[in-house]
């Protein structure tokens, strides 16, 4: 695999200010924002870099030459810096420099299709050849596919850094997954926020999300909350390891307890979540998620638990119970099916990724809805790996196909915001979070079988 690893800049002036930066090269990174790229350069030291990019643009120029010096001073490091101007932030001439206030104000109907429709956002801008239509969201996917095509051909089975901004970073992780440009908004990057790609290939090959905008290094437990947030925060987490996790053995829908990591993961889980005021908890019926949701809630003592059957583990039929090497001779074939087109495959006498869509989406709206309705700030729901896969696959508008583009790591904690209610559209603000093992940024929890 070619693993990526991509940082947004440091805290600049202008994100302290709430002005729109764009490409203006106008914006410097704070103190805060210099200490955090230092924070980043030590969490990523252990890393052997091949190479690093990095945007022209000096708040990203100047966090890439703090993140390289530590990297350098703690690990032999020889990868150089290669500015890119395809890792230029998004285009947004006509609102440079302004406060979002301003630009709320200003291009009222605009900043409202900016929210809702990012994709169809259109700005007239006159050159020497006249007036011409620039589309910037979709400029910029084509900016980031651009990039990756260039790039990943030259560093097949290596490991590179990405330094970046907040729009170009989301662009690049949506254009490698598939997420449509109308889901702009549904990812975010924080300041010095790091995420992790892994690439079977080149672009349109298969890509796993390991990791996306970790901010445990910056002393961030979990990203913040949106400005202008009205909604509810979903800590979507998966249960810790069993035993049959560890023997890579297909559990399904036979109801395996934890093992002994496994409730070691679930209490490291709760101790990362200790300080978060979470107002309710659901959890799948089975063993594994219920006993991780308890670990948990002992630092929660007056939190509810509700169990939700709409939550459990895919059934694998006849699969349950057996290694791979067992599948792979009693089914021929079907195992591969699996690995490729997941949403194709009936596990025999078992369930389709369409029934695990159609019941565990089911669930996930009625636990929004109620959380809406009671007025909860924050929820922890505990599932399982394909339960959460195709939970993220529905909350970024991708297909079953894309069930495989995310990593669920035992005990790793994904957080999902709806900042306008259920009306609005969820961000994916983080995934698979699993600095609490203390492994650092990489995932290294078995993660085995289902």
């Amino acid at each position: 695999m070619t693993r990526v690893i991509i940082v947004r800049h440091g805290q600049s002036g202008y994100n302290t200010e709430r002005r729109i930066q764009g490409r203006t090269d106008a914006s410097t990174l704070t103190e805060k924002g210099r200490n955090d790229a230092s924070i980043a350069g030590k969490a990523l030291s252990n890393i052997l870099f091949n190479a690093i990019y990095s945007s022209p643009l000096q708040r990203a120029k100047h966090t890439a030459d703090i993140i390289h010096s530590e990297l350098a001073t703690h690990s032999e490091q020889s990868a150089v810096i290669q500015v890119s101007d395809l890792l230029l932030e998004i285009d947004l001439p006509l609102w440079e420099a302004l406060l979002t206030a301003e630009v709320k104000q200003k291009f009222a109907e605009d900043y409202r299709t900016w929210h809702q429709r990012p994709d169809e956002l259109r700005m007239l801008l006159n050159d020497a050849q006249g007036t011409r239509e620039h589309f910037p969201v979709l400029a910029l996917y084509e900016q980031a596919r651009q990039f990756w095509q260039e790039t990943l051909s030259q560093h097949q089975g290596e490991t590179i850094l990405i330094v970046g901004h907040n729009g170009i970073n989301r662009a690049l992780i949506s254009t490698a997954l598939g997420i449509p440009a109308s889901r702009y908004h549904s990812i975010q990057q924080s300041n010095c926020g790091i995420s992790v790609l892994n690439f079977a290939g080149g672009l349109g090959e298969p890509v796993q999300l390991e990791s996306l905008n970790q901010t445990q290094h910056t002393g961030e437990t979990l990203p913040s909350l949106r400005p202008d947030h009205q909604g509810v925060r979903l800590l979507l987490v998966r249960h810790g390891e069993t035993e049959w996790n560890r023997q890579t053995r297909f559990q399904g829908q036979i109801d395996v307890p934890l093992n002994d990591n496994g409730r070691q993961q679930s209490q490291k889980a709760g101790e990362f979540l200790q300080e978060v005021a979470i107002d309710f908890a659901v959890s799948s019926t089975m063993l594994r998620p219920k006993e991780t949701a308890e670990i948990i809630l002992k630092q929660h003592p007056n939190v509810k638990l509700d169990l939700q059957d709409g939550l459990r583990e895919i059934s694998h039929g006849l699969w349950e119970g057996k290694l791979e090497t067992e599948i792979e001779q009693e089914f021929p074939g079907e195992l591969q099916r699996w690995r490729l087109v997941p949403a194709q495959v009936q596990m025999p006498e078992g369930e389709n990724l369409q029934e695990v869509w159609e019941r565990s989406v089911a669930a996930w709206q009625s636990i929004v809805e109620a959380a809406l309705t009671n007025q909860f700030k924050t929820v922890l729901v505990v599932a399982h790996d394909a339960t959460n896969k195709t939970l993220l696959c529905h909350i970024l508008g991708l297909s079953l196909e894309n069930f495989w583009n995310f990593r669920q790591g035992n005990g790793a904690v994904s957080v999902i915001d709806y900042p306008s209610g259920i009306g609005g559209l969820p961000v994916l603000q983080a995934m698979n979070i699993t600095a609490h093992f203390g492994g650092g940024v990489l995932d290294k929890t078995a993660a085995g079988a289902l």
